[in-house]
């Protein structure tokens, strides 16, 4: 991937840029029933178009138009390195038009332009070759079944595929989702969040030119009521997989059970901590690592690490790197890429987060709000505080400080929520032990981080249901597993011989 260009260069290709309108629906743009839904640009509060959003009658006529194209097989059926081909061809495309995809990214979400070019776009796009090059390289399993017998464990595609995606990340959560359903053979529609619908809509068009048959992939603007729910109740939609508050995951468990018993996969919030021992080496790279992981994409990010969990021993030490480290993360405009933070995705949110702020704990650092933007934040509190117990979605630290491996554990795991949490310890035996010992479904050592895409990524507890995404363990949630006995046994000569 290039190199960034100037504040000036984004700015004017912002200008030139044509934002999609409209819903695509069966292969095209198409205007949906819905009300019109106003697009608005968080780092400046202005309109950035209008978008005919959808309604229950085209989520109706997007999954029959789904339930066609799945059922004529032109994708279904189709061999599995023709799909890969198709994939890899969008690939192409979107890396062809990835300076106005990122650019489309930052100005629909407030992301800063540095992490769309250099995070977001290229994960994007190895995401979906992953799955795509997975594609023909998952075998099928027979079972020991005898002499008399063949039984093969078969995959297919589940069907129709709902895919909910979170406003936070809009392309990389595309691309998680339609990976590995698209490589599996699935029909897929998508419902961006209202807010970030733009870049969705414009990978849609790219994959239509790519090859993607009509109604393969769909996208519906629209609010929950209105596209999120009709699909969650639809009766021929075969799975929603959703990522999102855990609110809202609820939601759909309750459509499904109310419906057809669809295949639901979740993937929800977390207050997930990273746990520094007494012992920890270099903590001038600790810090690096911990500003990182609290602030990077302003905090929106269900795996941020916003409880900072801290050995007394090394505590004084290691919060002066921290702040001096944050001091260098400046926040403003997201087409500048000096800025390593941008803007909250829009004035609810950004009036949540200062809700946060309004406590009578003073910030170490930070607390500052200023419109769309809130500086990195940190505060000293203890574990009963709701700093350090709910998820907060923004920019904000919480630090608690504890005196033991054993008291640091017990905090990291008092909470309802466990997606990811991270160990920084010299001692390896006791950074596994540590990572065995803490609920969450990514634990990482003497770093932060996700895994990768060849990892599976999804929650404990609250955080998650159902699945995991990426690594070959997301293509189990969008494939159906079927068992094929044959019979070999010759009942006339009353052996096993044929």
């Amino acid at each position: 991937m290039s190199d960034l260009l100037t504040h000036a260069e984004y700015q004017a290709i912002a200008a030139e840029i044509d934002f999609p309108r409209t819903a695509f629906i069966d292969g095209k743009y198409k205007a949906g029933k819905g009300p019109k839904l106003t697009t608005v640009n968080p780092a400046t509060g202005k309109p950035l178009c209008e978008i005919a959003a959808c309604n229950a009658k085209d989520v109706d006529f997007a999954v029959k138009k789904a339930r066609e194209a799945f059922d004529q097989g032109h994708w279904s059926k189709l061999h599995p390195s023709e799909r890969k081909d198709v994939l890899i061809r969008l690939c192409k495309l979107i890396t062809r038009n990835r300076r106005e995809l990122a650019v489309m990214e930052s100005l629909d979400s407030g992301k800063p332009i540095r992490d769309c070019e250099l995070i977001d776009i290229p994960e994007t796009i190895h995401t979906i070759k992953w799955h795509a090059e997975a594609a023909d390289k998952i075998y099928d399993q027979t079972a020991p079944a005898g002499d008399d017998a063949i039984a093969m464990i078969v995959r297919e595609p589940v069907g129709v595929v709902a895919a909910v995606l979170p406003w936070n990340f809009p392309l990389l959560m595309l691309a998680w989702k339609i990976g590995p359903a698209l490589a599996a053979g699935n029909s897929v529609i998508v419902k961006p969040a209202e807010q970030t619908s733009l870049t969705a809509l414009r990978v849609a068009e790219l994959a239509a030119e790519a090859g993607v048959p009509r109604g393969v992939l769909q996208v519906l603007p629209g609010d929950g009521p209105s596209v999120g729910q009709p699909l969650g109740m639809h009766r021929d939609v075969d799975m929603v997989s959703f990522t999102g508050s855990t609110e809202t995951g609820r939601r759909f468990l309750r459509y499904a059970a109310d419906s057809n018993l669809k295949k639901v996969v979740l993937e929800c919030g977390g207050k997930n901590p990273a746990i520094v021992l007494d012992d920890a080496e270099d903590l001038d790279l600790v810090a690096e690592h911990v500003v990182n992981a609290a602030f990077w994409n302003m905090g929106e990010n269900c795996s941020a690490n916003s409880r900072l969990i801290v050995h007394k021993a090394v505590k004084a030490d290691l919060m002066k790197r921290i702040v001096a480290r944050v001091r260098d993360w400046k926040t403003g405009d997201p087409l500048d890429p000096a800025n390593h933070l941008g803007a909250l995705i829009d004035k609810d949110h950004c009036k949540k987060v200062a809700g946060y702020l309004k406590t009578k704990a003073k910030p170490l650092i930070g607390g500052t709000i200023k419109g769309a933007y809130v500086t990195p934040t940190i505060f000293e509190v203890d574990a009963k505080h709701k700093l350090a117990r709910e998820e907060i979605f923004g920019p904000v630290l919480s630090v608690l400080t504890v005196a033991s491996l054993d008291e640091a554990v017990a905090l990291a795991n008092d909470t309802e929520y466990g997606l990811t949490a991270s160990i920084f310890t010299a001692n390896g035996k006791r950074a596994i032990r540590t990572a065995r010992a803490i609920r969450a479904g990514t634990v990482t050592i003497n770093c932060y981080g996700e895994g990768d895409i060849s990892t599976p990524f999804g929650g404990y507890k609250q955080s998650g249901f159902g699945g995991r995404d990426n690594g070959i363990h997301a293509h189990d949630q969008y494939t159906e597993m079927k068992t094929i006995w044959i019979d070999l046994s010759d009942p006339a000569s009353g052996d096993n011989v044929g």
